[in-house]
């Protein structure tokens, strides 16, 4: 049987596809008009803002560094400068194999461990066009090899950039500081607009304290660029204003004789102008090279450093903390004339020991033999401790916490440099507070002689010692005299303001200085030594500050004691006596004794002070050759000046 043929039904069909069309119709319009709305958002509604997007994909703002500012002594020697520093640089996109290519830049550059480290942290955050430094601080002899075989290594070059050096090396570098590259926490503490571009930042130091005066104010460039980033040219430029020029007060020749004049002892001095506070020498040995710290150092350098034990990078002047010793009786000694005491009237008996009434325990002088009958110019000259003690205890603590407090002991004395440690003028409701103690007669005792809970730094010492030496004006001491623009050639001052001290009668100070006097030209005075064939008097007072402490019957001798645990070595003073034109303090770590020890460098000092400052007009050639001697010499540590 043949099959059934079906027949079309073309109406059905017909409407069936009449149907999709309109379907397909209506979807297409829909997503037209879909499009023609975002088009129309896109095109009007968010112009303005994808009209930004677009011109900040095509030009970018490129930071222009500024030059940092330059670092003078008083004399016009410079102390910090930038210098051109040659960097082997890479550009990733351009080598094929930079394993290889390291490889091969061997035979001609020194390239350490940490370099190449270095190198390869930053290629995983840096594009791959950008240039990476591989080597910074190149010699001249390894620029010329390099640039013999440059043709050898596509995407190599040597940069030329401005890096930060110090000339004279480790001389002041205590005073003057370093810089760094800056890191994460320190752009968090900053304008990061001003520091873009950026590369060193001050860390300790001058450098520190005046990083916003010596930075400068940061430049742009407009670029455009492509889709990839990369440069195409140069449409605007706003060059850089460079950092102020900073001029101290340092005398470096001055500071070079007295860092010689240590020689190998760790220790401190601080020397200061007492009618402007200006600081004329600042020592903290040992020293260190701030040079090592511009581009970062080596791992066994860092190490050297870090972990010596006589700790190089500890800021002794400002930080260092320590029982002043006798280096306090003048002090102590004008507070009991201004306070009218008994025995600053009168006179004592020293047989070599004092004992609180109704107790045992003996305070011992350091003449065991004892001083005999002193009054209080004998007892400054001689450094005896038992008038002392009397006399301390007949003030009081209360009267003299407050009376030292307001010579500077215990409390910052305002140095224009940061990391300044307090010391400590203890009193009553200090040891309350600190030790939930009561205060004992025996602590008003040891604290007359500077010893006991007693504290003061170098700056503090020379502070006192330069209000003693002015007639009782308190000046804050400043490290930066001015500061001056490069391009107006305007100098500003940056002296601080000065403060007269309450009660300090004219009466009283020359009574003090009489004595102190005496402690260098008197027949019995502890630092008669340093008086031999001077030609100018000195005021001054020794100091022996205890490391540990000594039984009641035993003897101290100094040549039997090892060497980190012998007395500290102390001396302050001020010269001429009669129209002081420096005032200092110095601090010998384990030196011993004060006459012995730190007498003798406050000697130098003086000497080469008050020689210069007499010839300064009539021999400057003279100082000019001294100061290009001291520049030539100091990272050699040949610093044989007198």
């Amino acid at each position: 049987m043949a099959p059934v043929k079906m027949l079309k039904d073309n109406p059905r069909e017909y409407g069936l596809f009449r149907d999709r069309i309109i379907l397909a119709s209506i979807v297409v319009a829909v997503l037209f008009l879909l499009l023609l709305v975002r088009l129309v958002k896109l095109q009007v509604v968010d112009y303005a803002h994808f009209q930004t997007l677009s011109e900040n994909n095509r030009v970018k703002v490129v930071p222009i560094p500024p030059t940092r500012g330059l670092i003078f002594d008083r004399n016009g020697v410079i102390l910090a400068q930038n210098v051109p520093s040659f960097s082997l640089e890479l550009v990733p996109e351009e080598i094929a194999d930079i394993t290889n290519t390291i490889g091969r830049l061997r035979e001609h550059v020194e390239i350490s461990e940490d370099d190449e480290d270095r190198f390869y942290r930053l290629l995983g955050r840096t594009r791959r066009f950008d240039t990476i430094p591989l080597r910074t601080g190149l010699t001249d002899a390894e620029v010329a090899r390099f640039s013999v075989n440059r043709h050898h290594f596509p995407g190599v070059d040597v940069k030329a950039r401005l890096a930060r050096d110090y000339p004279l090396g480790s001389l002041g570098s205590h005073a003057i500081g370093y810089v760094g590259h800056i890191n994460e926490q320190e752009l968090a503490s900053v304008d990061q607009a001003v520091y873009r571009g950026t590369t060193y930042f001050g860390k300790t130091g001058v450098e520190e304290a005046y990083e916003a005066v010596l930075h400068g104010r940061v430049g742009y460039q407009h670029v455009e660029t492509n889709a990839q980033g990369r440069v195409l040219r140069v449409l605007n430029h706003e060059p850089p204003k460079p950092g102020k020029d900073i001029y101290l007060s340092l005398d470096v020749s001055l500071q070079a004789v007295a860092e010689a004049a240590f020689e190998g002892e760790s220790g401190a001095l601080v020397a200061l102008d007492p009618s402007t506070g200006e600081v004329l020498a600042f020592v903290s040995m040992p020293r260190f090279d701030p040079n090592l710290f511009v581009d970062g150092m080596r791992v066994n350098e860092y190490h050297r450093l870090f972990d010596s034990p006589e700790r190089p990078l500890f800021n002794r002047a400002l930080a260092g903390q320590y029982p002043p010793g006798s280096t306090v009786k003048p002090f102590f000694g004008l507070a009991s004339l201004e306070f009218d005491t008994e025995l600053a009237k009168g006179q004592t008996t020293c047989q070599g020991w004092y004992s609180l009434p109704n107790h045992q325990h003996r305070y011992r002088d350091w003449k065991r033999s004892g001083h005999g009958t002193v009054n209080l110019s004998q007892a400054i000259s001689q450094s005896c401790d038992v008038y002392f003690y009397e006399l301390a205890l007949e003030l009081g603590i209360d009267r003299m916490h407050d009376y030292m407090t307001a010579m500077g002991f215990g409390r910052q004395t305002r140095i224009d440099l940061s990391g300044e440690n307090t010391g400590l003028m203890p009193s009553r409701e200090w040891k309350r507070l600190a030790r939930s103690e009561p205060w004992y007669p025996g602590e008003t005792l040891i604290t007359g002689i500077g010893q006991g809970f007693l504290l003061a730094t170098p700056i503090q010492l020379a502070q006192a010692t330069a209000t003693l030496a002015n007639g009782g004006v308190v000046i804050a001491p400043r490290m930066v005299a001015f500061s001056k623009d490069t391009k107006t050639n305007q100098n500003v001052s940056l002296l601080a303001p000065a403060s007269l001290m309450p009660q300090l009668s004219k009466r009283h100070r020359e009574s003090i200085v009489r004595a102190m006097v005496d402690v260098v030209h008197g027949t019995h005075g502890t630092a008669r030594r340093i008086a031999e064939n001077i030609s100018y008097r000195i005021a001054g007072k020794t100091g022996t500050a205890q490391v540990f402490g000594v039984a009641q019957e035993d003897q101290y001798v100094t040549e039997t004691v090892e060497k980190k645990l012998r007395d500290h070595a102390l001396f302050v003073g001020f010269a001429p006596s009669d129209t002081p034109r420096i005032a200092l303090s110095v601090v010998v770590e384990n030196g011993g004794s004060g006459s012995r020890s730190a007498a003798p460098i406050a000697r130098r000092v003086f000497d080469h002070y008050l020689w210069a400052n007499q010839h300064n007009d009539d021999n400057q050639d003279e100082l000019l050759v001294t100061s290009t001697v001291v520049r030539l010499q100091s990272n050699q540590f040949l610093l044989e000046l007198d």
